[in-house]
């Protein structure tokens, strides 16, 4: 008998595995940008991804097959969730805080003007305002998702979290075409630099985004899901809306009042 309410999980190879093939792929990615060899670091990429899944598969067993998941439980596991999204929100603080730093000081290198000379600016009513409609067009299917699923209608609960995903794939495409066509690159002083990398750790985490929701649809899917069982599509839905926040965040920084 036990004598907590927590859980002790079992033994399992995934955690030390997970971190010798993270230590490996970014061994790998230093090698790539040396040398331009690309078969160790898609190699560990996928690897890293397998271990994901079996790792996953065995905390979805854990919590539905083998109902060792108690309240207390599930109140811990929401509030790391909480917690993780906060230290994600202080990512993007550190990232903003650089941006605003250059942007509402500009130096002579820069021509002490914000954007630097010769940068051409982006029109905020463009391309960024087609990806803001679609980010926040995909927060209102994700939420009716779960109100559709809390009141057990899981056809439509299904059409529109598929309608959420399509819509976080196209502002993908539609982000990298905005890269790909861009009058500056990253290389192009500082505005270039923290452009690109908040853009594309947003990017980034959008694209994470739609890996948890593309799982939430798999187990949704499979009728794993309840009225009372649905955490972990809860959780997919906090980490869509702060994608979501973040957005909003970089359009009216960055594209509205930056440029």
């Amino acid at each position: 008998m036990n004598n907590h309410f927590f859980h002790l999980v079992k033994y399992s190879p995934w955690p030390i595995l997970m971190a010798l093939n993270l230590t490996n792929l970014v061994t790998s990615l230093v090698k790539l940008v040396l040398t331009s060899h690309f078969f160790f670091f898609f190699f560990f990429l996928i690897t890293t991804n397998l271990i994901m899944v079996q790792w996953w598969r065995d905390v979805i067993r854990e919590s539905l097959y083998e109902g060792i998941r108690s309240l207390k439980i599930n109140y811990m596991i929401s509030s790391g969730m909480i917690f993780f999204i906060i230290s994600e929100i202080w990512l993007f603080i550190s990232f903003f805080w650089m941006y605003f730093y250059y942007s509402l000081s500009p130096d002579m290198a820069m021509g002490s003007v914000w954007p630097p000379y010769k940068i051409i600016q982006m029109s905020f009513m463009d391309i960024p305002l087609l990806n803001t409609l679609i980010l926040l067009m995909s927060g209102f299917f994700v939420t009716w998702a779960h109100y559709d699923l809390t009141m057990n209608n899981f056809k439509n609960s299904k059409v529109t979290l598929v309608m959420t995903i399509g819509l976080g794939m196209y502002f993908v495409t539609i982000q990298g075409y905005e890269y790909l066509n861009s009058n500056f690159s990253f290389n192009d002083s500082v505005f270039g630099s923290s452009f690109f990398i908040l853009t594309g750790f947003h990017g980034l985490h959008v694209m994470i985004g739609l890996i948890f929701l593309t799982i939430m649809l798999n187990q949704l899917m499979k009728s794993k899901f309840s009225m009372t069982s649905l955490h972990g599509f809860e959780y997919s839905i906090w980490y869509w809306h702060f994608v979501d926040i973040v957005w909003l965040c970089l359009y009216l920084s960055i594209y509205w009042w930056g440029m």
